[in-house]
């Protein structure tokens, strides 16, 4: 499995493919004046639901804005709660 992540101005996809297709895509964008990573939506092809491919994806997601000192906000819904169910997220959390 690969991550990509496509940036196009303030905002981007990352995309986890496996060597034959796309596994899942999050979608973001990024408000640098205020230092906040919005997660908008993720999505995981129903042929690889069920297997964490989605926590990956959210992982990915806090990984870059770790490395840009960004704060996530989790607007979908199924980030949010797999950024809830985390310990190590506190820090880059933004509930509101």
């Amino acid at each position: 499995m690969r991550f990509e992540n496509n940036k196009s101005g303030n905002g981007g996809v990352i995309t986890l493919n496996n060597e034959i297709k796309e596994i899942g895509r999050l979608t973001y964008t990024i408000f640098p004046e205020e230092n906040k990573y919005i997660i908008s939506f993720v999505l995981v092809h129903p042929e690889f639901e069920g297997r964490g491919m989605g926590k990956y994806l959210v992982e990915e997601a806090i990984k870059f804005a770790r490395e840009n000192n960004w704060k996530v906000y989790p607007h979908c819904s199924y980030a949010r709660a797999v950024m809830t169910r985390m310990n190590d997220v506190d820090d880059i959390f933004l509930q509101r």
